[in-house]
Parts: structure tokens; C-alpha cells; sequence
């Protein structure tokens, strides 16, 4: 039974293609640009998501595809590739006849503190929750029609072993590793839901492997401790030995740096996130696969320690 990745160079395809060899099958294709396998057994596939000639041969043959393909964070990049994309994987797997799992985050939800659950309304904030609030309904679209098995599992900001990117691996445990003192966004008062990358994609596998998820959002599952910034990098700063010390980096700070960097530019919109609490509920996933054991923070900050890779 052939599982395909598409987009399958980054994090979270890296920790869904050994999952799926570790418990589900060992025909595995993975397709991206420049692939490279994460297994043996893996097949690489080389092809531009953008031609949807290459998306449909790549994709021929496959029983499930996993759509994990990321951009770097480029609005204009975004607006013009990432609808593209998702409509060429779409329609690859209804000429394959493939069930169709999308790999989303939580950019179309509303940056308040209210409850996020899988009936939260879209409400974007900035231009990239605009385009992921367009591609969620896209794949919405396409689980209505019901032509092929479609499902949507959802996680909010990782933090994670590996190259794992997010705002919490590159200020708290990537400065730690360097011998520096960890920085928070905005605030170190309010909630966290963060996402450990590895259980992210082992809760992907789990849904793409199980025939009842299809047709359905799901929230993937996370540790249900929410702690503040300031408890993260305490538990941080205790895992590696150092003293607990911090700057907050407020509004004004990534204004000014945002003069300077593209980058900053880029992830200003998602600041309004880290001023309030961020209240990611995945109880659904929970009650369906109550065996699935959910990595806790202590422990997942150890295992970024003890791995000494780069983030």
C-alpha cells in the first residue's frame, strides 16, 4: 500500500516517514524538489509541486498522500505558490483515486484566547492567515464533495528536536544550545499550547492510517499543561543547567528590527498570538486514540538537550 509525502524535506515529513515505516508500511514515496530519503526502503521522487503534470505522476499509484509541503515565510511567496500547490496535490489524488491528508497550523484562527477547537470560525489575521484560512476551505471544499476520503490535522507552534523552525526553538532551547540567554515574544505572562514535532507527525500517521478520521478536522494532539513563557523557560533553563535569566522582546523592539530584517518584517503579523493566551484543545484526538502517549514538556526539553542538534 503506497503512502506518498509530498513536500517531504522538511520536519515534520522527516518524523511522518519514519513513523510510517516504524508502524505502517514500507512503501513509501517521498516527493519534493530535491528528496532525500529518511529510510532505506524510502522512494524519492523528484518534482515541482507547482507543474501539475509532475504532481500527478508523482502521486500515481498511491493509496494515501500527506500534503506537509512548507515555504519559507514569504508573503508574496505564499499567496502565489501555496494555493497552487494544494490545487495540484488535490487533483493529482482524485485522478490517483488517493485518500488526501492535509498537514495545516493555525494561522486562519483568531488570535484571542478564546478555546481553539475544530469548530473555532476562520478569522485570519495579516496576509498568511488569509492564505492558509483560503487553503483549509479549499481542502473543506474537496472533503464536501466526497470524491476521494479527505482529512485535516491542525497543529498549533512546535517546539522540537532536529531543524524543527519555530519563534520557541529559535529564542529559548536554540540559545541555550549556544551559550546564550533565551529571549519571548512579547509577553512571558501568557498561556502556551505548543506542539512536540515527532508526536505532530505520529498523530498524522495515526489519521492517515485510520479509514473513520476521513471526512473530518482534527486538532493533533499536545501536552495539556499550557505553560507560560516563563515556566517553558524555567524547565528550559533547569534542563540545561542554567541560570534562569530572560529578556522579553516587546512590540516596539520587533518594530525596530523589522526596519533592518525581511525576516522580523515577515512574522510581524503574528505577534498579536503572543499577547494573550493560546488555548489549542485536542481532546478530540485524545478520546479517538486514547493509547496515544503525549510527549510532556520536561521531557520533550531533555531530549532537545540530550540531541545537541542545531534547531
Amino acid at each position: 500500500m503506497m503512502q506518498t509525502i509530498l513536500g517531504a524535506n522538511g520536519q515534520i515529513a522527516a518524523e511522518l516517514a519514519r513513523e510510517l515505516q516504524r508502524n505502517y508500511t514500507r512503501d513509501l514515496r517521498l516527493v519534493s524538489r530535491n528528496p532525500r530519503k529518511v529510510n532505506d526502503a524510502d522512494v524519492v521522487v523528484s518534482a515541482d509541486l507547482l507543474d501539475a503534470r509532475q504532481t500527478t505522476k508523482a502521486v500515481e499509484g498511491s493509496s494515501i498522500v500527506y500534503f506537509t509541503a512548507g515555504l519559507p515565510p514569504d508573503t508574496e511567496l505564499w499567496e502565489k505558490q501555496f494555493p497552487a500547490m494544494l490545487k495540484n496535490a488535490l487533483d493529482a489524488c482524485r485522478a490517483a483515486g488517493a485518500k488526501f491528508a492535509y498537514f495545516d497550523n493555525t494561522y486562519m484562527y483568531p488570535q484571542d484566547d478564546r478555546l481553539l477547537t475544530e469548530e473555532t470560525p476562520f478569522a485570519p489575521v495579516g496576509r498568511k492567515g488569509k492564505v492558509r484560512a483560503r487553503m483549509a476551505t479549499m481542502v473543506l471544499e474537496e472533503m464536501a464533495r466526497g470524491e476521494i476520503p479527505v482529512l485535516i490535522g491542525r497543529a498549533p507552534e512546535f517546539y522540537g528536536p532536529g531543524k524543527t523552525q519555530s519563534f520557541t526553538n529559535a529564542l529559548i532551547t536554540d540559545k541555550l544550545k549556544a551559550g546564550k540567554s533565551p529571549r519571548v515574544p512579547i509577553r512571558d505572562d501568557t498561556k502556551r499550547t505548543l506542539i512536540w514535532t515527532p508526536d505532530a507527525s505520529r498523530g498524522l500517521a495515526a489519521l492517515g492510517n485510520t479509514p473513520d478520521a476521513f471526512g473530518q478536522t482534527w486538532h493533533l494532539p499536545c501536552c495539556d499543561d499550557r505553560p507560560t513563557y516563563k515556566q517553558f523557560v524555567t524547565m528550559a533553563c533547569e534542563a540545561f543547567d542554567r541560570p534562569v535569566s530572560y529578556k522579553v522582546i516587546g512590540r516596539l523592539a520587533f518594530a525596530v528590527a523589522g526596519i533592518f530584517s525581511p525576516q522580523v518584517r515577515e512574522i510581524r503579523e503574528l505577534l498579536p498570538r503572543y499577547e494573550q493566551d493560546n488555548l489549542f484543545d485536542s481532546s478530540k484526538f485524545k478520546r479517538r486514540f486514547p493509547e496515544f502517549k503525549v510527549m510532556t514538556y520536561r521531557e520533550g526539553i531533555d531530549l532537545i538537550r540530550k540531541s545537541g542538534v542545531g534547531g
